[in-house]
């Protein structure tokens, strides 16, 4: 009798969260495409106030990323992502309506409804990979989808400026787009999925691999209370507080272009796309790092930090963005550290996975997304504030603090989890057998 090949359902469901987080990128980074134009032609915004903007949605994301990582480990990822999608498309389509008259408070309003539901992409996702794959390849996995956030910001500089002139005209089309792909996701995802236990699209083989280096877990739902005083919880808090320079180039990104380098709309695009080209091959890069060295027998814990050590070495030159007067050597020196934000990032995600049981996951992804926010929230109200009094100042000191930060990071989170020891399903520590290393897994 022939041996039943494995098969490659789990890659489908992938592809979902990949387009997912490509239209979430794609909703998002709008803003920070047109933000040099709606300032200077519609809606004359100073600094300060596009940074009240962002901040609205950064405060709302904060408050989603609790909300929405409580509701989808309660409800299962089928329904809570289907809707936080369904609520940032109706507050996507928001943008829309918002009128001159109502300046940048309409703006925000929109922005803070947006951030609600998008806050449920990475929990969402996050959950839906430790459900489909093993821990050899969850990193990929992370790395896969979270490339989507890279091709979302790239498809945007490279749209927008197909139908909105530089002086603002049409920017409304923008939000009709991202609207539309929404409701079509919708759709495809809940035709779609089920957990891989129940899918009948899955084989034997399938589940039993994606199921083999797992701990079986009961169905018993985890507190959130229960996992927000876990000091694991912290050490991934910890590492998402660099979210704050990721925000950082998307939402003032192109501002610094065009205040440093007088880019317009159309000069903006191919920058902001090489940007977003070399973050996603990051993204890929760090998850496949990781999950290389899982794959010659390192332990989760080395690979996945050592991973994260070269990812901040890397980031590290783009504090000399700003000490440049040639474009293409700051777009460079960003899009070097956006890459490797996105590998990074790839792999902090699946820090979660490798030592939270699986339903726990969106929780915990939800507390370290509210840090991050939170972080982002206050860096951004004080950068509009400097900016509107020394641009030089203000980009100088952020890209500073922007290179440096993953290296501060990355010692803190060492430091409060050395071993990276997986946890049960009440929480505690998993003691590994005798002579194995913590975070070792079987390939």
């Amino acid at each position: 009798m022939p041996e039943k090949k494995i098969s490659g359902f789990r890659w489908r469901i992938l592809a979902l969260l990949f387009m997912a987080t490509t239209i979430n990128y794609m909703d998002r980074s709008i803003i920070g495409v047109l933000a040099p134009t709606l300032q200077e032609h519609v809606f004359h915004w100073t600094n300060a106030q596009y940074g009240y903007i962002t901040e609205a949605f950064m405060l709302a994301y904060a408050v989603g990323m609790l909300l929405m990582g409580w509701l989808i480990d309660k409800f299962g990822t089928k329904i809570g992502y289907t809707l936080s999608i369904s609520i940032w498309a109706i507050f996507s389509l928001a943008h829309s309506f918002v009128t001159v008259a109502m300046g940048w408070i309409g703006f925000a309003l929109a922005r803070f409804g947006l951030g609600i539901g998008e806050a449920g992409n990475f929990p969402a996702c996050i959950k839906t990979v430790a459900e489909w794959f093993p821990k050899k390849e969850r990193a990929l996995a992370t790395g896969i989808f979270n490339a989507g956030t890279n091709v979302g910001a790239t498809l945007m500089p490279l749209i927008l400026p197909l139908f909105v002139l530089n002086d603002g005209k049409n920017w409304r089309y923008s939000f009709y787009i991202t609207f539309s792909l929404s409701v079509i996701w919708i759709i495809l995802w809940w035709r779609t999925y089920k957990r891989p236990e129940i899918h009948r699209k899955v084989s034997e083989k399938e589940l039993e691999y994606i199921l083999s280096d797992s701990v079986k877990e009961n169905i018993q739902k985890i507190p959130w209370g229960k996992v927000l005083p876990v000091k694991e919880t912290w050490a991934f808090a910890v590492a998402k507080i660099t979210d704050s320079v990721w925000w950082f180039y998307l939402f003032w990104g192109s501002i610094f272009l065009h205040d440093k380098f007088d880019l317009q709309l159309k000069g903006l695009a191919l920058p902001l796309i090489i940007i977003y080209v070399m973050a996603d091959a990051g993204s890929i890069f760090g998850g496949w790092l990781s999950s290389a060295f899982i794959k010659k027998g390192w332990a989760i814990n080395k690979a996945r930090k050592t991973t994260m050590f070269i990812c901040a070495v890397i980031i590290l030159p783009v504090i000399f963005a700003t000490q440049t007067n040639d474009q293409w050597i700051s777009v460079l020196l960003i899009g070097l550290a956006a890459g490797g934000h996105q590998a990074w990032s790839a792999n902090i995600f699946t820090l979660v996975s490798d030592v939270f049981p699986k339903k726990a996951t969106a929780s915990v992804v939800g507390i370290g997304g509210m840090i991050g926010a939170a972080a982002s929230i206050i860096a951004f109200f004080v950068l509009g504030h400097i900016l509107d009094n020394s641009t030089k100042t203000g980009f100088f000191f952020a890209f500073l603090i922007a290179g440096s930060m993953y290296l501060i990071c990355l010692l803190i989170v060492h430091l409060i989890m050395p071993k990276m020891t997986p946890l049960d399903d009440n929480l505690n520590h998993i003691t590994s057998p005798a002579g194995a290393e913590p975070g070792a897994v079987k390939v």
